[in-house]
This record gives C-alpha cells, sequence and structure tokens, in this order.
C-alpha cells in the first residue's frame, strides 16, 4: 500500500512548511455547493480538503467524495466519525485513534471493522493520534464518542498523550477542540506537545480567524484545519485571508 499522502506531509515538515485544511462534511453542502467550495478552496491556496462528520445522515458519502476528488487536484482525504465513513476514491484516510478517551470503540472497535474495506480500496491509512482538548462547550465528536477531553489547563497531560502514540507508531498528532468550539486549542498545549514529538501536529476547532490559525502555526502546529468557518456568511473571504497566511508564514520561515 503506498503512503503518497503521509510522505508529502513529512516532506513539508521536514522543510519547516505548513499547510492549511478545510473540512467539508457532507451533511452540510449539497454536492455542488461542496464542489464549489473546493475548487475556491483549491484557489485561494488551501493544501487539502477533509471530508467527514461525527454523525453523517446523509446517504451520499461516496459519490460526496467521488465529486469532490474529480473537481480539484489536492488531496481529498477522509476524516472519519465511524467506519461507515469509507470512499475508494478519496486520497487518504486519516485512520485515527481517539486516544484522549478510553472508550475501545474509538481507539481500536471501528478500525477493525473498518481494515478490511480500507485494504479492499487501496486506501492510504494513515495512523493518526486523536485527541480531544476541553473547549468550553460539548462538542459532537465528545458526545458521540462518549470520551471527556483532555483538561485545556494541563498541556503536560496531552504532552503524554502524544508522547504515548508516537512511541505507538503513530504518524501524526491531531489536537481537536472540536466542531464549532467556543474555545480553541492552548497555544501552551501545542508548545509542550511539539517539545515531546517529532511527528505532524494538526489543530482544529474554533479557528475563525487568520490571527488565530497563525497563532495555532507558532504554537507548533503543522496543519490548521477549519470546518464550521465556512457556513458563515463572509466564510470564504476569511478562508482565503487565513489561506494566504498561512502561505505567507510558510514562505518566510523555510530554511
Amino acid at each position: 500500500m503506498n503512503n503518497k499522502i503521509l510522505t508529502g506531509i513529512q516532506k513539508n515538515k521536514a522543510e519547516n512548511r505548513r499547510a492549511y485544511w478545510v473540512l467539508l462534511d457532507p451533511d452540510d453542502f449539497t454536492i455542488e455547493k461542496a464542489v464549489e467550495t473546493a475548487r475556491c478552496s483549491q484557489e485561494h491556496g488551501v493544501n487539502a480538503l477533509l471530508v467527514g462528520g461525527s454523525l453523517i445522515e446523509t446517504d451520499n458519502f461516496d459519490i460526496f467524495v467521488k465529486s469532490l476528488r474529480e473537481a480539484v487536484s489536492i488531496p481529498v482525504i477522509i476524516f472519519p466519525g465511524d467506519s461507515t465513513q469509507l470512499s475508494k476514491h478519496a486520497s487518504a484516510l486519516l485512520y485515527l485513534s481517539l486516544i484522549s478517551g478510553r472508550n475501545p470503540v474509538n481507539l481500536i472497535g471501528e478500525h477493525v471493522k473498518a481494515a478490511p474495506v480500507i485494504r479492499q480500496y487501496g486506501l492510504e491509512p494513515i495512523p493518526t493520534a486523536y485527541m480531544l482538548v476541553e473547549s468550553g462547550a460539548v462538542t459532537s465528536v465528545e458526545f458521540m464518542s462518549g470520551t471527556r477531553p483532555l483538561p485545556r489547563g494541563k498541556p503536560n497531560i496531552a504532552a503524554a498523550h502524544a508522547l504515548a502514540a508516537q512511541y505507538l507508531g503513530m504518524q501524526m498528532i491531531y489536537l481537536e477542540a472540536g466542531s464549532g468550539a467556543s474555545l480553541t486549542v492552548p497555544p501552551e498545549m501545542i508548545k509542550t506537545v511539539r517539545a515531546c514529538v517529532d511527528i505532524p501536529i494538526i489543530v482544529g476547532g474554533g479557528i475563525r480567524d487568520k490571527a488565530t490559525a497563525v497563532e495555532k502555526l507558532e504554537s507548533g502546529a503543522d496543519i490548521i484545519v477549519t470546518g464550521n468557518l465556512l457556513q458563515k456568511e463572509n466564510g470564504l473571504e476569511i478562508m482565503k485571508e487565513i489561506a494566504e497566511s498561512v502561505n505567507a508564514w510558510t514562505s518566510t520561515r523555510i530554511d
């Protein structure tokens, strides 16, 4: 099985490049609107698209992914809420293990159910340690997973989890405040995790402007993710500003 997407992410990290990914939830977009948004994202410098959600109510996941893949040249990566969110048309899949919780379903159960299909589809699975962070509100992923988030004022606890994930062979860390989070992942937590691990760090949840995006990058994030931002009236414009600032941040810091 190839690891083209992961290799690209690792190369970017080695070159001190940062990236901006946009999450599209099939429940929030018609296919036509999603394709339009995907093309706009690519045009403005977004580096990849994520597809998925904590609870998918529509039955068009496969065609949704296929339509995006045909519309853009940037990677379309599955960000699965469970083992039903799979498509052979995706560029790769974040093989998420919710290590901040202790629910075995999200630590290994869904993975076992998904593994034969992933192999059949020839998808590239990227082992990713998924860590929920307290955000000031109960998020969809917290409720659906039945797990408590990491305390935002305890960065050493987050760092210990991340280090354990790296020792277990995980290839990326995903620090997640949650969709529509009131508070973002604290900069001090990102810095503490960054000091402990060598693998790429993704940060998402509650990032709604370029200042917050740059804050996460300066704290040590390699990739930032926005999702609900696109539901705002001026969401596309803010997305453009964030993409520009991420690209500018990277271009001034490449060795």
